[in-house]
């Protein structure tokens, strides 16, 4: 399975992941989520491969979260949906899915877990250095 990653060119997470899957010499496919997002099926199936519920997917900053009420517990997982579907900024990313699973990656670094061959260290755009648990010093 080839590691996709449902990314938004423009957040320093998601620039950060790539660059990661990139390093550790895979080749992703790369979806641009809100040039091309997903239809309800795909994201139905990537929340459940994340074993998240539709709430934890929504992006609140820089969203139009608020104006639509979203806050709003009450709102069931199609509502949540559709509005995600409707707005795809909405969704929160990035989400890499790979052979070794699904997550959304925030902090970027949770992409190490789903990578063939994982990288031992990383630096990311501000220059904070990532190690994996256990790589050497």
């Amino acid at each position: 399975m080839r590691i996709t990653i449902y990314h938004n060119p423009d957040c320093g997470t998601s620039r950060n992941a790539l660059a990661m899957i990139r390093q550790s010499g895979e080749d992703p496919l790369v979806v641009e989520y809100l040039k091309t997002p997903p239809s309800r099926e795909t994201l139905q199936g990537l929340i459940a491969a994340m074993g998240i519920a539709p709430r934890e997917l929504l992006r609140e900053k820089g969203t139009p979260y608020a104006e639509l009420g979203l806050s709003d517990p009450a709102l069931g997982d199609e509502a949540l949906l559709d509005a995600m579907l409707a707005h795809p900024i909405l969704i929160n990313r990035p989400i890499v899915v790979s052979d070794q699973g699904a997550a959304l990656c925030r902090p970027s670094e949770k992409v190490l877990a789903l990578l063939a061959h994982p990288l031992t260290s990383f630096v990311k755009e501000d220059g904070e250095v990532v190690k994996l648990p256990g790589a050497s010093a």
